[in-house]
């Protein structure tokens, strides 16, 4: 897909002293008024720099929490614009409200280059709504409008959709860097491409299954979710978790794998264990002799050297979700393993490395490789309905025209 970039503004016309409406992502984790994370912060940084450098005046828009619509001040997005204007090293006028006379004001009287930062733009009702009047509303404070959260770009809000249908739109630094990235991992990537999907379950990456087995060349499926497949393959899973009533479904996907070329690998030995908790006793055992007492916890590291080998035959990777219990150890070892290694060849450019999803980023970290990989996403639901091949409204509103 071909999207406008806040350089296109430039390329456009001087945006000195223009009023940038900026979407940014400060849906930030808060521990007694104070942010325990900073990341998503400085994750819109090079985009309020790149604007200021230009001389437009900055005016952020973002959501905070999940405050229903309605005015609640321990959502309140105030908290965030001192440690912002730290990181900027520039004051950032905070605003009470994300509409109306007081935001007006205070953008009329910034300077160019000036930061204003506005209130929880779910604070209106109309914002997940994605009210015409209130994105009519939010649009006359500006002159432009920049998305740089791709995080919130799978919802049509006003703040993510509606502005960007009023107002010359274009992304950011950090969404641009996104979709790229993304473009590079399912959208043109050089082949053979290998996909990781992990997780608990298959009822809750249905979609993404069906999606990507149409699209890559290889699909290895893990951690819970692995067991529903060997179980539809007529294999013993004990007392694992396993969705057994999505047996056809599992097959399913398997047939439209087969016939689209795409090879799945399934864990051909697994970790086991008789209870799910922290170095409880655990063995490793082929799959196929999994007794009725077990637990399957893990794969095991037959089935991460067959990882490892179809990531050095492939030349992109996308990974969303873990190979086993990770979090629990020692059932942490084939996730934090098979990651190590991805980093590795990503690091001597053998392979393009993207990865995305809450429980993958933290397995990264874990692991120590986040900063290897070639792109690491932490959109969540956003990563997933693009891994899904759904369109997502906030980037559609972008589409070069």
């Amino acid at each position: 897909m071909q999207f406008r970039r806040i350089d296109d503004a430039n390329a456009q016309g001087s945006i000195k002293g223009k009023r940038a409406l900026v979407r940014v992502d400060f849906n930030v984790p808060m521990q007694d008024g104070r942010i325990t994370d900073d990341t998503r912060l400085r994750a819109a940084l090079p985009t309020i720099e790149a604007l200021r450098k230009q001389g437009a005046k900055v005016v952020l828009l973002a959501h905070f929490g999940r405050p229903k619509g309605k005015r609640d001040l321990t959502q309140s997005l105030g908290p965030i614009a001192e440690p912002l204007s730290e990181l900027i090293g520039a004051p950032v006028k905070f605003v009470s409200d994300c509409v109306g006379e007081s935001a007006a004001q205070a953008i009329a009287s910034a300077p160019e280059g000036g930061v204003i930062l506005l209130e929880n733009t779910r604070f209106h009702a109309g914002e997940e709504k994605n009210d015409p009047e209130l994105a009519k509303q939010m649009a006359a404070l500006g002159d432009l409008y920049v998305n740089d959260a791709f995080s919130a770009a799978h919802r049509a809000h006003a703040s993510t959709e509606g502005i960007a249908r009023l107002l010359p739109a274009y992304a950011g630094r950090s969404m641009q860097a996104e979709l790229e990235h993304l473009d590079k991992a399912l959208g043109t990537p050089v082949r053979p491409v290998l996909a990781v999907v992990g997780g608990a379950k298959v009822s809750t990456k249905i979609d993404l299954l069906q999606n990507l087995v149409g699209k890559v060349d290889m699909l290895a499926v893990g951690g819970g979710m692995a067991n529903t497949f060997l179980f539809a393959k007529g294999l013993e899973v004990g007392k694992s978790l396993c969705e057994r009533d999505l047996a056809d479904t599992a097959r399913a996907i398997m047939a439209a794998a087969e016939k689209s070329g795409c090879k799945i690998l399934l864990p051909g030995d697994v970790v086991v264990a008789q209870k799910f908790e922290a170095n409880a006793p655990h063995q490793h055992v082929r799959a196929a002799h999994v007794a009725g007492e077990d637990l399957i916890l893990d794969a095991g590291p037959e089935s991460v050297h067959a990882l490892n080998a179809a990531m050095e035959s492939a030349k992109t990777l996308i990974w969303n979700g873990p190979l086993g219990a990770f979090e629990t150890p020692p059932f942490e070892r084939a996730t934090l393993d098979a990651a190590r290694h991805a980093a590795s060849l990503a690091q001597a450019g053998k392979l393009t490395a993207v990865a995305g999803g809450g429980d993958t980023v933290a397995a990264l970290n874990m692991a120590g490789v986040t900063e290897k990989f070639s792109f690491v996403s932490t959109a969540g639901g956003a990563f997933l309905e693009w891994m899904e091949g759904k369109e997502l409204p906030g980037v559609a509103a972008l589409a070069a025209k």
